[in-house]
């Protein structure tokens, strides 16, 4: 019997049930994939919140890898028995198994594992946005990274450092700053949970000589954008991609100008990947730079899926350092 972890309700992670989840055969354009390594982000728990709404009752989980188990009427260019890795919806990843449209699946090279697949392709897409449809790294500009031991702070802090850009990472550890600097950011500013955000200003204006950095990449939100705003040099810009610590406060437009000429944008990894094409590309360039060595795939913990709210209740914590798996 295939099983899943499903919520009839918003709230904590006590909301997580384990469930029964009989399967029917795949549809037209649909493939059957095994689950074998399952990842945990940030969205997740925007989803069991309420925070992103989802028409209850709900699966959960967007990232998976697994092999194909069946093919659908129709469907063309997968095989049964090849791995494969999806990353966007509908949400149900956290299931042993799941019917999947065949067009959204990414067939894994043998370089990356089935866990490597799992922890990267999500955060690795969305690190791929960042440099390179958002902002492409520039030689020696300072940048900020915030959350930088995170599943995404790390992949990101790595990929502008070997891009030449000057990182400095803000964590919540000495632990965390050790394993930031040697993703090879230049600096790492450590803010203990509870900490003050606002205290960060005159260390990022004195690391930079007082210019201030080139590019904030803020996943915090509601306690760290205004604070990362103050961190921008003359046309600065702030990307804010997440909201960890609820969502981020209103920008009057006018006070961007005022501020210096500064800009905000708020791009999503779905609509990044959102044709077909893109997602296969892009894909490809992750799993090529982790083969290379440019993105290793940091794996905090390993957990039994039927486990995820402790998952959740870890990830939430920010005690992590790189990704969770489930392994169903």
């Amino acid at each position: 019997m295939n099983h899943r972890i499903a919520f009839h309700t918003t709230g904590g992670t006590e909301v997580l049930d384990w469930v029964e989840a009989p399967l029917l055969p795949p549809g037209p354009g649909e493939a059957r994939v095994r689950n074998t390594a399952i990842g945990v982000n940030f969205i997740d728990v925007y989803h069991r919140s309420g925070l992103y709404p989802l028409p209850l009752p709900s699966g959960l989980g967007l990232e998976a890898a697994g092999v194909v188990e069946a093919l659908g009427p129709g469907t063309s260019g997968l095989a049964v028995g090849q791995r494969v890795a999806h990353v966007d919806g509908p949400v149900g990843a956290y299931a042993e198994a799941r019917n999947h449209p065949a067009a959204r699946l990414v067939p894994l090279p043998d370089t990356v594992s089935d866990e490597a697949a799992a922890a990267l392709i999500f955060k690795g897409l969305t690190t791929h946005m960042l440099v390179r449809r958002v902002w492409r790294p520039v030689p020696e500009a300072w940048v900020l990274v915030h959350a930088a031991a995170g599943g995404v702070g790390l992949i990101l802090t790595r990929w502008l450092a070997m891009e030449g850009a000057r990182v400095i990472g803000v964590v919540s550890t000495p632990e965390k700053a050790e394993a930031v600097k040697a993703e090879g950011a230049q600096a790492v500013i450590i803010l203990p949970r509870g900490g003050s955000y606002p205290d960060l200003v005159p260390q990022v204006r004195d690391l930079t000589g007082g210019s201030g950095v080139r590019v904030a990449f803020d996943s915090v939100g509601r306690e760290s954008l205004e604070a990362s705003l103050d961190c921008l040099g003359p046309f600065g810009l702030l990307v804010s991609f997440g909201q960890a610590s609820g969502t981020p406060p209103a920008v009057e437009i006018s006070t961007l100008g005022r501020r210096g000429s500064l800009a905000l944008q708020r791009p999503s990894v779905m609509h990044h990947v959102a044709a077909a094409e893109d997602l296969q590309a892009a894909a490809l360039d992750v799993f090529e730079a982790h083969a290379r060595g440019i993105l290793p795939a940091h794996i905090h913990a390993r957990l039994p899926l039927r486990e995820a709210a402790r998952a959740h209740q870890l990830l939430e914590s920010r005690a992590t350092q790189g990704s969770l798996v489930l392994i169903p």
